[in-house]
């Protein structure tokens, strides 16, 4: 699921300024790598072996290029993804893993449907893990220049799992961005956060649940992770709502919100001194949560805000919450009204992190910032009668 889905994860490695290179030929491009795998103290023999067969991947660059997945709304991509398949397969997951769940909720605080909605929309449960051979796909994306400084490092941090025994340049298959294993994480997030759940010498991703699950929490827990505190909540949210106080820039307590009238749609609200913000991902009449400080740290697994409200909204599923009230939500804009929009935001000053049909958090922001200076309703949620305005 993840080859096909995802976005390239957030990464802590930093590229030197010297070896900010792309382009050029694709031969004359693998040896300046291997010239500066040697001037990292890789043994030369090993660096010929690892590198021995890497390609070029067409397929990697055209899957590169085809993320219209993600110019759907939350509704829709929710529905399409979350099935009663995937939740009974999560249920009889949690109770086949349920030993590694209980180790990952006493040492790292992750809740477990957490975890399994990850390994549910990413691999469905381990079943596709993608076919594109790792290597070639990350030499492949640092000889483009879209964004070399994001892959580049993973191939050098491939190379030291290959050191390990960890990785095989000529076996080791993934997602088409690089990612590895049933939550498909990249070469560098494996060296700095895998662990060898399961005991026996080999942090193995692709066969091991044990090590793929306790991986993926330890990596939460760097990401930031709040042990044993919530992150999305369904409520319910009264009319009168001051709008332009909601979406993921603004926060106040759980007491307060409490205050205005949000209520839980299942249980109790978190502790009142809990910041939290409230979440309209298609405006005022549509589906309504609460998102708490951990809700952020899924945006450091994965930049989409439809993939991390769905993520995050499934992990609440697979603990026995209730299916979103949709509403009736005010039709959206198709992919060519976005873009329009997105020319229009940038045109007013707004950063909306480029013009790609695509309602991301930056873009949310701007539309709330201009519905307050028209008089409409801040929800954040664009409208034709806004692009109009417009």
């Amino acid at each position: 699921m993840r080859s096909a889905l995802a976005l390239v994860f957030s990464l802590s490695l930093s590229l030197p300024a010297a070896a900010a290179t792309c382009g050029g030929s694709f031969s004359g491009f693998v040896k300046d790598l291997k010239q500066e795998a040697i001037t990292k103290g890789h043994a030369k023999g090993t660096v010929d072996k690892f590198f021995a067969g890497v390609a070029q991947d067409n397929a990697t660059l055209r899957a590169d290029r085809s993320q219209g997945v993600f110019q759907l709304d939350f509704i829709t991509f929710s529905r399409r993804v979350i099935s009663q398949n995937r939740i009974d397969n999560g249920r009889r997951n949690a109770q086949k893993w349920d030993a590694v769940f209980d180790r990952i909720e006493r040492e790292y605080g992750v809740s477990r449907g957490v975890l399994l909605a990850f390994w549910a929309l990413e691999t469905d449960y381990g079943a596709v893990q993608g076919d594109f051979n790792t290597l070639n796909s990350l030499v492949t994306l640092s000889h483009d220049c879209r964004r070399p400084e994001l892959f580049r490092p993973q191939v050098f941090a491939a190379l030291e799992l290959y050191e390990k025994g960890d990785f095989d340049p000529a076996r080791t298959t993934g997602a088409w961005a690089g990612e590895i294993g049933m939550v498909q994480m990249l070469p560098g997030d494996i060296l700095e956060n895998g662990v060898d759940g399961d005991g026996d010498g080999h942090i193995s991703l692709k066969t091991s649940p044990a090590d793929a699950l306790v991986s993926g929490a330890n990596m939460l827990r760097e990401l930031g992770w709040r042990a044993n505190e919530p992150w999305l909540q369904e409520i319910a949210v009264p009319a009168d709502l001051d709008w332009s106080e909601t979406g993921l820039d603004h926060q106040k307590t759980v007491g307060e919100w409490a205050k205005l009238g949000v209520k839980p749609r299942a249980g109790s609200l978190g502790k009142s001194n809990l910041k939290a913000s409230v979440l309209l991902p298609m405006g005022r009449n549509g589906p309504a949560f609460l998102a708490y400080p951990n809700f952020d740290v899924y945006f450091e697994w994965n930049k989409s805000f439809v993939y991390v409200t769905t993520a995050a909204y499934f992990a609440t599923r697979l603990e026995g919450g209730p299916v979103y009230t949709a509403g009736n939500p005010t039709p959206g804009l198709s992919g060519d009204q976005m873009k329009a929009l997105q020319s229009k935001l940038q045109a007013r000053g707004h950063d909306v992190g480029g013009v790609d049909g695509i309602l991301g958090a930056k873009t949310r922001e701007a539309v709330q910032k201009e519905q307050l200076r028209l008089g409409l309703p801040a929800d954040a949620w664009p409208t034709t009668e806004l692009l109009s305005k417009l």
